[in-house]
């Protein structure tokens, strides 16, 4: 770990006045050419090109007591008050009140940016070692200037350990390109965990069940969410192998919602992020359909006796996890007709589970979500219609948010536009300095998959 007396880097530590040294691999000088369109090239850094100005960052709760304070925050001047409470308590790395504390978004947006485009110089992404500097100012300048920002574990882990020298617990897995295999390193936060949304799958066993307890455990320590369908388990109404009853989804659905509760997202005050999804077909989709709404209930009589609503919401189940309902076109044809919807056991598609009028079905959709937002419907059958790469594998679940639908233990990095800042004084859109942007911002997940746990 870093040692206790080190203290982040000074602001002109953060800003190197010359190259890193590293060379750029790409020695027959192929590679990217990037152009001074945004960082005025006569300016010594891209942070000279704000005015900074130093405030609190305060957040409070419902009742007016403060939940986080942090004073004499360095920020750009035209940075909101909002925008500095959310950059000061949630990305700023440390302790509060240690010298390890980040205490300026310029050493925020020099750690992560700064590594990216050391990464992409060492790669060989770049012609040259002046085009590596040149994106390393132009990504800044779009960070700062709040163009463009990466997702949150990008913030949460990136650069840590190049910029900064912490260590951590050996517990992540990265992908050794020469060796062709998955390799434990021994500091998490020299491949950091980058991607913010993740797809988990779950095979119908005991041992596979809990390993995705504890991976998803990990996904959310280092700032990231999950996604799993749990079709592939075995209803509660079949039988195990061995003689006996199995437990069911919904009773591991309990163990994952209580994990994401206790287990803050980067260790910050942000919660964990998961979505849970279940096939229209599996035996318990009603009990699946009505859970939340149910725990919903016991929370609202909670709040009607007199518990605080934080306290009652705490006390019952599945607040941790969206809830969405995989339906087929087969399904809502089904609804269309008014015909009976049979669901099928798991471990053996032919044995017929519940019966349900699929008007019904849908009904008690639309009244839990009325209730509490949740099950949300993904439409299975379009998702897999459109999907762009079907001989790699079907799409069976989708990321907490629902935006990244994609194969099964697969993982999306994110990242944003401002659109705003593209629209010029007259309302029109300004689209060369949006493709001059969508360049830039693209290139860096690119090279972050590469150097990413």
């Amino acid at each position: 770990m870093m040692d206790e007396n080190r203290s982040v880097s000074t602001v002109s530590e953060h800003i190197p006045s010359q190259k890193n040294g590293l060379g750029a691999r790409n020695s027959q000088g192929h590679g990217l050419q990037i152009a001074a369109y945004f960082c005025p090239p006569d300016v010594a850094d891209p942070f000279e090109t704000v005015t900074w100005v130093r405030r609190k960052a305060t957040i409070k709760s419902d009742t007016g007591g403060v939940h986080f304070e942090q004073p004499d925050c360095e920020v750009p001047e035209t940075w909101s008050q909002l925008a500095t409470n959310i950059v000061a308590s949630k990305y700023f790395y440390g302790e509060l009140g240690t010298p390890q504390r980040e205490y300026s978004v310029r050493q925020l947006i020099h750690r992560v940016c700064r590594t990216i485009a050391d990464w992409g110089i060492q790669d060989g992404y770049f012609k040259s070692d002046e085009d590596g500097e040149r994106f390393y100012r132009e990504l800044a300048w779009l960070c700062l200037h709040q163009h463009a920002a990466f997702n949150s574990p990008v913030w949460f882990n990136v650069g840590l350990y190049h910029q900064y020298g912490i260590k951590g617990a050996s517990c992540t897995w990265w992908w050794d390109k020469e060796k062709n295999a998955a390799i434990q390193p021994e500091n998490p936060y020299e491949y950091p965990q980058a991607s913010a949304c993740f797809i988990q799958s779950v095979q119908d066993n005991m041992e596979d069940i809990m390993e995705l307890a504890r991976s998803e455990a990990m996904l959310f320590k280092f700032g990231s969410g999950t996604g799993t369908d749990l079709s592939t388990l075995r209803s509660f109404r079949e039988k195990l192998s061995g003689g006996g009853k199995p437990s069911g989804p919904l009773s591991f659905m309990r163990v994952y919602d209580q994990i994401a509760a206790v287990v803050k997202s980067g260790g910050k005050t942000r919660r964990a992020a998961k979505m849970q999804s279940l096939k229209v077909t599996h035996p318990d989709i009603l009990e699946f359909i009505e859970c939340k709404s149910k725990e919903e209930q016991k929370a609202r009589t909670l709040i009607q006796n007199g518990y605080p609503a934080e306290e009652a919401y705490s006390s019952v189940l599945f607040q941790n996890a969206n809830l969405s309902v995989r339906v087929t076109d087969d399904f809502m044809e089904a609804v269309e007709s008014d015909r009976e919807w049979i669901t099928h056991w798991v471990t053996d598609p032919t044995r017929e589970g519940p019966k349900y009028r699929a008007r019904d079905l849908l009904r008690k959709m639309a009244e839990s979500a009325w209730s509490c937002g949740d099950p949300g419907v993904q439409y299975d059958t379009t998702i897999n219609r459109w999907h762009t790469c079907p001989k790699s594998g079907r799409i069976n679940a989708s990321n907490p948010c629902s935006e990244y639908m994609f194969l099964d233990d697969s993982a999306c990095n994110l990242a944003s536009i401002n659109l705003m800042k593209f629209r010029r004084e007259d309302g029109t859109f300004d689209a060369e300095r949006f493709v001059a942007a969508c360049r830039i911002v693209f290139i860096a997940p690119e090279i972050l998959v590469d150097h990413a746990s």
